[in-house]
């Protein structure tokens, strides 16, 4: 298992890389636009300047998250026909730049309850890889599932991923969502069971990415909210576990941590010292 960031890209695409290499980063992830919403802003040269200093670093491999505005089953077709193109670029500018993986959270189900909100769903994702022929893959991030958010259950992303005719599509476990969720880490015993329910709902080959973040609020809570790795309620001995479990030490992870207690050098250290 390999750790990294999700880090800036301030100035332009290009300094991701960078970003990445200063503190540490063995992978990493970013932006490509602004996560609010907007156009891209990279260009051919800063997409040149990207692979020539990724090429300088150590940094085996880099993923990018989609914007936060994604929601492929909005009654409002600008909405939802702007995220299917937005994923859609994301794994063009992805495979142009070399990058692995291209993860995206699903949307909301307010608008049509959850049956009709799962089918378009998967709609909408075949249609994002109708004709597709790039190199980076497409994961679907789990969700704490606040409100109506889809994608917080593991049998939910099961059912998305049955719909779909196209297979290739994986999956980004992210611990504190999972956490949120009701999905009990903590143990060996808990860890288990629920990776057993994963690979019952899904399959764990579906599962190619972890984002490691703790959580400031307890198991079931339904709130997305980050905490630095040891410093909430999933506690350092979650991460221990997940990181020398040996199904899934070859599952690279990234941290999206606040930083009030660790910065992210501090934070990657501490999850290597755990490494076997």
């Amino acid at each position: 298992m390999k750790f990294g960031a999700h880090v800036s890209i301030a100035g332009g695409i290009e300094n991701a890389p960078l970003n990445a290499a200063k503190i540490g980063c063995e992978v990493f992830q970013f932006f490509s636009r602004s996560p609010r919403g907007g156009q891209p802003t990279y260009t051919e040269k800063s997409i040149e300047l990207f692979k020539q200093n990724f090429k300088k670093t150590k940094i085996t491999e880099c993923y990018i998250h989609t914007p936060y505005y994604i929601n492929l089953a909005s009654a409002n077709n600008r909405i939802r026909y702007g995220s299917i193109s937005a994923i859609r670029e994301e794994l063009e500018i992805g495979t142009k730049l070399g990058v692995k993986y291209v993860m995206t959270h699903l949307g909301s189900a307010k608008d049509f309850g959850e049956e009709k909100s799962i089918t378009l769903v998967a709609e909408a994702l075949d249609k994002i890889l109708d004709g597709y022929g790039g190199t980076t893959e497409l994961l679907i991030e789990n969700s704490a599932g606040s409100g109506e958010i889809i994608g917080d259950k593991f049998e939910e992303i099961g059912v998305i991923i049955k719909k779909m005719k196209n297979k290739t599509v994986g999956v980004c476990f992210d611990t504190c969502h999972a956490f949120a969720s009701g999905y009990d880490l903590r143990t060996k015993e808990e860890l288990e069971e629920t990776l057993t329910e994963f690979n019952k709902r899904i399959g764990l080959p579906k599962l190619k990415l972890f984002h490691l973040n703790d959580s400031k609020t307890e198991l079931g809570s339904n709130k997305d909210r980050h905490e630095d790795i040891g410093h909430g309620l999933l506690e350092f001995e979650s991460f221990k576990l997940i990181v020398r479990h040996s199904s899934l030490k070859k599952i690279n992870a990234i941290i999206e941590t606040p930083g009030e207690h660790l910065d992210y050098n501090e934070t990657l250290k501490l999850l290597r010292s755990v490494r076997k």
